[in-house]
């Protein structure tokens, strides 16, 4: 019977393993470069691990990427607003549904048409992590800008959200002041990379605390767009980095809010956590997307 049981929960697993595996990749994808990506010799999707089984609903958590796609979910009455997702994962996965096509599902209801980014993830030791993940993200908002008008959407009206790992990207991507993390390939990187405005979400790892400031490659500059931030306090992944990203865009004067919870711990991305009213954030994101762009404030 024990062995039957065995073979039993093994089959389960690999069913679910193959479910994910159609669900995660049933939206098309969009190729983030034209060929191999900056400095790789691979074109590897990624690998999904097996899901762990206390977590239901399932999270997919997707290794070994080498070719960063994106999959677009274009809103059924789209306002003309686009949002690129940074899903995260420690840089070394991505979770492309619990921070990535959930998210994309609410902005939908929103009318905001979104694209969910599934970066590459860290080659070795010496990798830092944040830097392909940075060139993708890049590549990725001047390719929606450039086919802006394909899917329905305004030039100026392209923004950025990003959850843990991505939040950091995020963070480092509207630091860089212009400045590719890689040499250009063609016309499409002669396009602007900036975002409209942006969301960190739980933004991973910003805070230096040898120094008690954000860490190195991160700052607000002058052009940094309105951007929404969230965190708890309880996250082992300090909150005092966003709260001084916060405080540097409140020293520029531009338009920010900022959102610390008491409880709710990391990785939470949509979903609900006990005893907490962590779920709300989307609430108020909502209501300051709508201030950004009135016709959001409309959608249900």
């Amino acid at each position: 019977m024990n062995r039957f049981r065995f073979i039993s929960i093994h089959v389960a697993s690999v069913m679910l393993l193959t479910v994910s595996q159609v669900a995660w990749c049933a939206e098309p994808a969009e190729d983030v470069w034209p060929d191999l990506a900056p400095g790789e010799t691979s074109r590897n999707v990624g690998e999904i691990q097996p899901h762990r089984p206390d977590e239901v609903p399932p999270v997919t958590r997707v290794v070994n990427i080498r070719r960063p796609t994106f999959t677009v979910h274009l809103a059924s009455k789209p306002n003309g607003t686009g949002v690129v997702i940074l899903p995260g994962g420690g840089f070394g996965k991505v979770v492309p549904d619990k921070e990535g096509t959930e998210a994309a599902e609410w902005l939908n209801r929103l009318g905001i048409s979104a694209f969910v980014l599934s970066y590459r993830t860290k080659a070795d030791e010496s990798d830092p992590g944040w830097k392909r993940p940075l060139q993708d993200a890049q590549r990725t908002l001047s390719l929606v800008r450039i086919h802006s008008s394909q899917y329905g959407l305004q030039a100026d009206r392209i923004g950025l959200l990003g959850f843990s790992a991505g939040g950091q990207v995020a963070a480092r991507l509207l630091s860089s002041e212009g400045q590719r993390a890689y040499e250009r390939i063609d016309e499409i990187d002669d396009v602007s990379y900036r975002p409209d405005f942006a969301l960190l979400i739980y933004p991973w790892n910003l805070y230096d605390q040898n120094h008690e400031t954000l860490v190195e490659g991160v700052h607000v500059p002058a052009d940094c767009p309105p951007t929404f931030l969230v965190h708890t306090d309880d996250d082992r992944s300090s909150s005092l980095g966003t709260v001084l990203f916060y405080a540097g865009l409140k020293q520029r004067r531009i338009p920010a809010e900022l959102h610390v919870y008491g409880n709710g711990g990391h990785g939470y991305g949509m979903r609900p956590v006990d005893g907490s009213e962590i779920s709300s954030w989307t609430g108020h994101a909502k209501h300051w997307l709508g201030r950004l762009q009135p016709e959001e404030s409309q959608r249900d």
